[in-house]
């Protein structure tokens, strides 16, 4: 029972990064101009560290936690 909800909650986290990662491009996107010095391929770069990198960590952990 306890691995079950583990398992549940660090998946659910994982799903809620992904789309914070995909709300705050978007809103970094409408609020991009073209007059700033680094491309947005740079925010893109950042966020994806911020938000990507952790969900990866996250989703391995709970593959580890379903296999045992």
């Amino acid at each position: 029972m306890k691995k079950d909800f583990l398992y549940k909650l660090t998946f659910t986290i994982t799903i809620v990064l992904v789309i914070l990662f995909i709300v705050f491009i978007c809103i970094d996107y409408s609020k991009y101009d073209i007059t700033y010095s680094a491309p947005f391929s740079m925010t893109i770069l950042i966020r994806s560290i911020e938000f990507l990198l952790p969900s990866l960590i996250i989703f391995i952990i709970a593959n580890c936690i379903r296999k045992r």
